[in-house]
């Protein structure tokens, strides 16, 4: 979405992650995704991917906030909501869990923290939308539809609006298309 934001035009390569083309481990050995390959820069992780595009183009600003504020949502997320998401969303790797409890972890650590921003401002950081918006919505979006009677059944109402908003956003339907997967 950054990228697309930016007006930076990029060859797509979706990946079969079970069968990782021998193209994208020379450049990335890691072997994760997404991968940005330009020129002689290998950006291996969507934050790193997102502020080169800003740094690029940013016509809106997203890039304009607090830098401490937005790296503690950044961090919050990428750690340990994320394992949170992991745990609600395959549950059957995680059977020793119970799922109400990974619920509530996930409600209190980042979910209700959201709604309670969300219930004075339009966007995580104010006003505006900002990167750590776009950033943030891919796996509040995955957590969404990881169990959506469940989700759709905890009062969040304007973490709710927060997230249709940006699903049903030009931006968001721009990018989500459908890609045949890469073989080299």
């Amino acid at each position: 979405m950054a990228l697309k934001y930016a007006g930076i035009e990029v060859e797509h390569r979706e990946i079969e992650l079970r069968n990782k083309p021998s193209s994208m481990l020379q450049v990335s050995p890691k072997g994760t995704v997404p991968v940005l390959c330009v020129d002689q820069l290998v950006l291996e992780q969507s934050v790193d991917i997102m502020r080169w595009a800003l740094g690029k183009s940013d016509s809106d600003n997203w890039n304009l906030v607090d830098q401490s504020l937005s790296q503690a949502w950044i961090e919050k997320n990428d750690g340990p909501f994320k394992a949170l998401l992991d745990q609600f969303k395959y549950p059957n790797r995680y059977p020793e869990l119970n799922q109400e409890e990974v619920l509530h972890s996930a409600l209190d650590l980042m979910l209700n923290p959201m709604e309670a921003n969300l219930q004075s401002s339009l966007y995580l950081l104010g006003s505006k939308m900002t990167w750590v918006d776009i950033a943030i919505f891919p796996f509040i979006r995955q957590f969404s539809i990881a169990n959506p009677e469940k989700f759709d059944g905890l009062d969040l109402p304007c973490l709710k609006k927060w997230l249709n908003q940006h699903i049903e956003s030009e931006l968001f339907r721009s990018v989500m298309q459908k890609y045949p997967t890469w073989v080299d």
